[in-house]
């Protein structure tokens, strides 16, 4: 926007024309926000407020009279308060690179004065009590000018061609390398007596080990001479041994054999042995009772054949009368008669068979049958005539 201007972060904008700024400065002082400024009207410059740096390179002469030369960093930027901007917009804003010039003049003064009150030991030894006594002495002055000092660094000391720096280090160099001597002289001392140690305690294994190697080589002899003395008695016993452990395993396999013959030989034919004495017996015993039952059955069993062959006797006595010529004078008694004539007839050949048999008649089973043959005088004779041609 037309008039209104705004300040960098690290700048302080001055404002000059129109009212005066705080405490009567000619200008007035604006950080970090915008401001309207009148054109023609007013004036805007800009201070800067981020970190410069100041070198020195200064020759200075300590106490004892020795010209050092001393180099130094100073960081230091204007201050944030209103009083330091003024001060330093006061007197350099118009060339603001000569802050940096007039910070190195201020402290090259007060880096004389105060390296002249100190001697080189001091100055070389205590860089830090330097710096801040030249700080603590420049603040003022600083302050007056609107700076203020962030650090205070002293680079380097150089003496020149003088060698003070150097005589000064030498007794130190001196004891270092005395020190140096020493520790080498104790190295040395050391490592020729770890070598003497090694080599003592080289020989001692060597010792060790001729020793050991003597009494392996006895032990050896030894058993060398107790091997070859019992080496025959040793020989005829294992000999002995072996003959023990062939007759063991020659009776273990006679023993085996001896068992292998009873299971395949001796115990099926025991087996079978008996089952054919079994079966003997059981054969005599079958007999036994055969000859007992027929002699209990057989007659019974003969008659009752005979008997089932009655039918087949009569059956073919009257096919021999089918081609006959037979009267019957009686009619149907007649031919009952002839039938129970049949019947006798067969019954009369039963008993012939029975007797030729040896059947006793008590034992047949047509004792007590009401039949008889023909003639017997318990059955008479049909009163019919019968005429067989």
């Amino acid at each position: 926007m037309f008039g209104y201007r705004v300040p960098a972060p690290d700048q302080a904008m001055l404002i000059s024309g129109g009212r005066r700024g705080q405490g009567g400065a000619p200008f007035r002082v604006v950080t970090g926000h915008g401001k309207f400024v009148l054109p023609v009207f007013r004036k805007v410059r800009f201070l800067t407020l981020a970190m410069c740096e100041a070198e020195v390179a200064e020759t200075c002469v300590t106490r004892q009279g020795i010209a050092l030369t001393v180099r130094a960093v100073i960081a230091f930027k204007v201050g944030n308060d209103t009083e330091s901007v003024v001060n330093a917009g006061q007197r350099f804003l118009s060339d603001q690179d000569q802050m940096s010039v007039l910070t190195g003049r201020i402290f090259a003064g007060h880096l004389r004065s105060i390296i002249g009150s100190m001697t080189v030991e001091e100055i070389v030894t205590e860089r830090q009590k330097l710096a801040t006594e030249v700080l603590e002495t420049s603040k003022t002055e600083m302050a007056k000018i609107g700076l203020i000092v962030d650090s205070l660094q002293i680079q380097s000391i150089d003496d020149g061609d003088t060698g003070y720096i150097e005589a000064m280090s030498a007794p130190h160099k001196a004891a270092i390398q005395r020190q140096a001597q020493i520790a080498q002289a104790q190295a040395t001392q050391a490592a020729v007596e770890a070598q003497q140690e090694a080599a003592r305690n080289q020989a001692q294994y060597n010792r060790q080990t001729a020793v050991v190697q003597a009494e392996y080589s006895a032990e050896v002899d030894r058993a060398q001479a107790h091997a070859a003395q019992a080496g025959p008695l040793a020989q005829a016993h294992a000999q002995q041994e072996v003959l023990a452990a062939q007759t063991e395993l020659a009776e273990r396999r006679a023993l085996l054999r001896q068992q292998e013959l009873v299971a395949e030989v001796v115990k099926p034919a025991e087996a079978e042995a008996e089952r054919i004495k079994l079966l003997a017996m059981a054969e005599a015993e079958r007999m036994k009772i055969q000859a007992e039952a027929a002699a209990s059955y057989d007659r019974v069993a003969l008659d009752r054949m005979l008997i089932d062959q009655l039918p087949q006797i009569v059956k073919e006595a009257s096919a021999g009368l089918s081609n006959a010529n037979v009267n019957v004078l009686n009619g149907t008694d007649g031919l009952g008669e002839i039938a129970a004539g049949l019947v006798g007839q067969g019954l009369t050949i039963l008993d012939s068979v029975r007797r030729n048999l040896g059947t006793p008649d008590n034992q047949s089973p047509t004792k007590s049958s009401s039949a008889s043959t023909p003639n017997s005088p318990s059955n008479p004779a049909p009163s019919g005539r019968v005429e067989i041609e």
